[in-house]
């Protein structure tokens, strides 16, 4: 407080994690002061929470770490929770598969299977699943972003390796709201170029003495930026907390109930032309690749046999649907003579299911008809007229159909810190303790369908002497081109982790930081192939042709699971503390991530023995530098990884990947107020990634951009009530496949948006993504193409351009 002049004064106010506001106010006689906390989770003095047992302001830790408020988060248009992380320095986000199921990367660490395999995504500061890449149940898919969040924090390297499992690459935390910041929020937003509607809405308060709460959540429904031709995105999510402060430290109780559904977006039919190392990427006739979907009215359910024998009926239109109930609680207090305790616990029942139509196979009608048998011919399964569609092409689905029995999970996270002040040393114990269930069934089946963008028809096959040899476009119950995939996995993964942190302040400038960790693994249960039986499906008392070969999973024949593992974990840095506005550290961490269902397949090992191929390692080293200026600040970190695999399944290639890699590069994050109106946010990172093992040695990864880079400039304008901003999100070429053949081409995605206040609290955002429509491939299942010769190849590409409208209000 300060200024007294004429009955007026100006207050100044710091929070951790807001900027101090000043406001002048007028005093006369009793008055209750009212200001306004504007977040500032760019601000170098910010406290880093995630990755770290002591908290400190970014340019005294000794780790990578960037953090995003809300704001900055709107100002790139996601349309996706793995969106948002594009934006981050270091990390690569796949974000082509709609609302979940991605693949996220981080300092050109590989994408060899799906989801996040080295890097855990959690939720306040506790892993959303164990392991980041179960196959169609990836952490992101039980994730949303809302506005329940206050800011996201995305630390790489550093300390991540010793204080969670299963993330040697890096953690992204999502951070609740507590309400201990009165005041809340509504928004509604809807497509205004496609068929969406969203509500959220949210509040928190003080409720009594050190007593305050948060509550909100959102619902939605709509097809989503894509055509899948039905309401694929249908649900919402509640979350709540409520804390409790006392004189030495505070309880936090909070709940989430989660149920979405979203279409998951597979590889689509891409036409390449030209040369593998100089090819044009371009729509399929008939099939628009930035808005397109494989989804269709005309396939709406997958009806097979369950896992236990039974009839049974998917969905198509669930999508990805989670379904999550959780409750938790975080406990801290400061003890007497530097001691402190902190434990947060949660336990979490996840279910759901996954139901996808994934393309196997992308030809000619006639290479497709004559696989069945030379003389056989399609027709459309509708009307039963001959197939004729312009583009001649035929897609061969498999219904990726997954029921998602049991993933609950149990988390808890127990540390105790003493510190000696007058050595400025802190010791940290912690023990983390978590038991994750997987259960669930793979129940494909096979189907031909037209390649088209406007509800795909499903393909009839007859063979030469006029037998139907498929059901209105089913053709097996399985996927025989893949030898038949049926499984069925229940499997419990108990860990235990003890750790260790140090901290040494050696003096005012220099601090020094160790950890170390052990995880043990116990791993219990069965998994169960399939095998072919004949059985009346639709109940018409004939058994047509796929009806004589059901493939459903063998529930009499199991496998046992029975297993350990265990790794050390450990990390070493320092930071130096050049002035009050810049620093350097330095660090090198190593940890692993362990397996989970990938490697329950023949020829891997789960049973007791060779215990090494349950788990990867990953060794980082990185040098940084922070500047700070009045204006904004300057993050700059060099860093090496190396990754040693062992080998595990990948679904979508029906392949076991095993590689070694290494990669070096730079990263840079970087904010500038060119006024008090023009800010400019940016940041790149540049990556020379290299296979270091097998048949590929010496050549990139798959799917690895040497240059990753975002740019994000806002102006306000109209006294600060408007806003407007573009965002650019891009990155250079990569290779399609390890076997570096096939180029995909580099991209530059543009996003926009304005603001415009209608009144106080009131305003209206018109948001753009892909603004240019720009056709950006992300992965590509095939790895060659003929050169100057039409190709059809299956790719997954960012949506195209979509616009949105949402109606604010603050209060």
């Amino acid at each position: 407080m300060s200024g007294v002049t004429n009955g007026k004064i100006t207050v100044s106010v710091s929070y951790i994690g807001y900027k101090p506001s000043s406001q002048e106010v007028t005093i006369q006689g009793d008055t209750t002061l009212d200001f306004n906390l504007q977040e500032d989770s760019s601000n170098l003095e910010e406290v880093v929470v995630t990755g770290v047992v002591n908290p400190k302001t970014k340019l005294k830790s000794s780790v990578s770490i960037t953090s995003l408020d809300v704001k900055q988060i709107e100002q790139s248009a996601p349309r996706s929770t793995a969106e948002i992380f594009r934006t981050i320095p270091g990390i690569r986000s796949e974000s082509s598969g709609g609302e979940g199921n991605s693949n996220i990367s981080v300092r050109g660490v590989p994408i060899s299977s799906g989801g996040s395999k080295y890097l855990q995504i959690q939720e306040d500061g506790l892993p959303v699943l164990l392991y980041g890449d179960i196959a169609f149940a990836t952490a992101d898919i039980f994730t949303r972003f809302d506005r329940n969040i206050a800011k996201v924090e995305a630390i790489r390297g550093g300390s991540a390796s010793t204080l969670s499992s299963n993330s040697p690459g890096g953690i992204i935390n999502f951070i609740s709201k507590t309400g201990k910041v009165e005041g809340g929020s509504m928004a509604t937003s809807f497509g205004l170029d496609y068929n969406d509607f969203r509500t959220d809405l949210e509040y928190g308060a003080k409720i009594g003495d050190g007593l305050y709460f948060h509550a909100g959540g959102f619902y939605r429904s709509g097809e989503g930026v894509r055509s899948p031709g039905f309401i694929a995105n249908n649900g919402g999510q509640v979350k709540f907390n409520i804390t409790k402060e006392f004189e030495n430290g505070s309880v936090t109780i909070y709940t989430k109930f989660l149920n979405d559904r979203a279409a998951s977006y597979m590889p689509m039919p891409v036409k390449v032309t030209g040369t593998n190392s100089n090819p044009n990427w371009d729509s399929v006739s008939g099939f628009d690749a930035t808005n397109g979907a494989l989804q269709s009215v005309y396939l709406s359910h997958n009806v097979g046999l369950g896992p236990d024998g039974q009839l049974r009926r998917g969905k198509v239109n669930d999508g990805m649907n989670p379904i999550s109930k959780s409750i938790g609680a975080n406990v801290n207090f400061d003890l007497q003579d530097g001691w402190k305790v902190t434990n947060n616990g949660r336990f979490s029942s996840n279910s759901g299911q996954f139901i996808s139509p994934f393309p196997a196979e992308v030809a000619s009608a006639s290479t497709i008809a004559t696989s069945f048998g030379a003389g056989s011919t399609l027709s459309y399964a509708n009307d039963g007229t001959a197939f004729n569609n312009p583009n001649g092409l035929v897609a061969r689905i498999h219904m990726f159909d997954v029921q998602l029995n049991n993933f609950n999970n149990f988390m808890n996270d127990l540390r105790i810190t003493k510190k000696f002040d007058n050595i400025g040393l802190g010791v940290t114990a912690g023990y983390f303790k978590s038991i994750q269930n997987i259960s669930m069934s793979w129940l494909w089946n096979s189907y031909l369908q037209e390649v088209s963008d406007n509800n795909p028809r499903l393909i009839n096959v007859t063979d030469a002497s006029g037998n139907l040899l498929s059901d209105n476009g089913l053709y097996a119950y399985g996927t025989p081109l893949w030898g038949n995939l049926a499984r069925n996995y229940d499997t419990q993964y108990n860990v235990s982790a003890p750790y260790l942190n140090l901290a040494l302040d050696v003096n005012t400038k220099l601090s020094l930081e160790g950890g170390l960790r052990y995880d043990k693994g116990q791993v219990n249960g069965s998994f169960a192939g399939g095998t072919s039986t004949t059985y009346d499906i639709n109940n018409d008392g004939v058994i047509s042709a796929p009806e004589q070969n059901v493939f459903a999973v063998n529930t009499a024949n199991t496998t046992a699971v029975d297993y350990d593992y265990d790794y050390v974990s450990y990390t070493l840095g320092g930071n130096y503390l050049l002035n009050e506005q810049q620093s350097v550290f330095a660090r090198y961490s190593k940890g692993a991530s362990a397996k989970a269902d990938r490697i329950l397949f023949s020829g891997l090992n789960y049973l007791d023995g060779d215990k090494i191929n349950a788990k990867d390692f990953l060794a980082q080293l990185e040098v940084g530098y922070k500047r700070k200026f009045s204006k904004g600040y300057f993050y700059l970190t060099a860093f090496q990884a190396t990754t040693t695999e062992e080998g595990g399944f990948e679904a979508t290639s029906n392949s076991v990947i095993e590689n070694d890699y290494k990669s070096l590069g730079l990263e840079l994050e970087t904010s500038y107020n060119v006024n008090s109106d023009f800010n400019l946010r940016g940041g790149l990172t540049y990556t020379k990634a290299e296979i270091t093992s097998g048949a590929n040695d010496g050549n990139d990864p798959r799917r690895q951009p040497k240059l990753m880079y975002n740019f994000i400039p806002t102006y306000k304008f109209s006294q600060k009530k408007n806003t407007l901003g573009l965002s650019f999100i891009g990155q250079t070429k990569a290779y399609a496949q390890d076997n570096n053949d096939l180029v995909m081409n580099g991209f530059l995605i543009v996003n926009g948006f304005v603001e415009v206040g209608i009144t106080k609290g009131l305003s209206v955002n018109v948001s753009g993504n892909n603004l240019f429509d720009t056709l950006a491939i992300t992965e590509v299942e095939e790895g060659s193409i003929t050169n100057n010769a039409t190709n059809i190849v299956r790719a997954r590409p960012l949506p195209g351009r979509s616009l949105s409208m949402a109606l604010n209000y603050r209060f």
